[in-house]
């Protein structure tokens, strides 16, 4: 519930997912917070509150937080993955507004295809950050009345991005993202009470990051060969000399 906590101040909250793949599947995914100056002004000691135990725990490498240009506080959070199920598990950790997320790894002859899938959005507006269980014990949403009063929606406190930089070529017609260059996507996470589907596909071929490996097996494949033929010719002289030798040594003289 820290969004609602930031509206009641009248602050605004900032999210930047960057997730980058290598060619080999494993990768990186890393969140930028940023709060902004009324938040550290209304909440002086917000540095010293944040509780980073559970996540430290859980195998994420914290940065910050620091201050930034403009007077605020940005913290950031980096986790390793190495495979498509751990990322896909990093990803549904980090919660709305990111829904649903998931990537998957498939082979297919020589290609190697990337997916990603997810929703982006809070349907329920500052609902969306409350599960059903503390909803029930509190009998409403926290904080439900004092951000009515305060007239803050998430639209006007709250801002996320999510790039991802995936190997290979990117399969425009199955990607919704914005194309940045060098396989970036980037995706702005709707905050309006709609929903937005993340959806990239990416295409990895053996000579995307091999372009040497054709050229250098058939140069193999021709010395191989030439290997083989001087072989079987060296082989079959030796077997003729040995051959001729023996016939010479039991030729009867005179």
């Amino acid at each position: 519930m820290c969004a609602c906590a930031f509206a009641l101040v009248g602050c605004r909250l900032d999210i930047a997912v960057d997730m980058v793949v290598e060619p080999d599947g494993t990768g990186t995914v890393t969140v930028l917070l940023t709060a902004d100056s009324e938040l550290v002004a209304a909440v002086p000691n917000i540095a010293d509150e944040l509780a980073t135990d559970d996540v430290v725990a859980a195998g994420w490498v914290i940065d910050g937080p620091v201050e930034t240009p403009g007077g605020g506080l940005s913290v950031s959070l980096s986790h390793g993955f190495f495979s498509a199920e751990e990322a896909t598990n990093l990803l549904n950790s980090l919660g709305p507004p990111f829904n649903q997320m998931s990537m998957t790894v498939n082979a297919s002859g020589d290609d190697t295809t990337i997916r990603l899938n997810g929703l982006l959005g809070l349907p329920d507006g500052f609902e969306s950050f409350a599960d059903d269980d503390l909803i029930t014990a509190v009998g409403a949403m926290p904080f439900e009345a004092e951000i009515a009063a305060a007239g803050v929606t998430p639209e006007s406190s709250m801002g996320a991005t999510i790039r991802a930089t995936l190997p290979g070529d990117i399969d425009e017609s199955r990607t919704n993202g914005t194309e940045l260059g060098e396989g970036r996507l980037e995706w702005v996470v709707p905050f309006d009470g709609t929903i937005d589907d993340w959806r990239a596909v990416a295409v990895q071929s053996p000579g995307d990051d091999r372009w040497w490996a054709r050229p250098l097996s058939v140069i193999a494949l021709v010395a191989l060969v030439a290997w083989v033929t001087f072989m079987t010719f060296f082989i079959g002289y030796v077997a003729w000399a040995r051959w001729q030798r023996r016939r010479s040594r039991t030729r009867p003289v005179g």
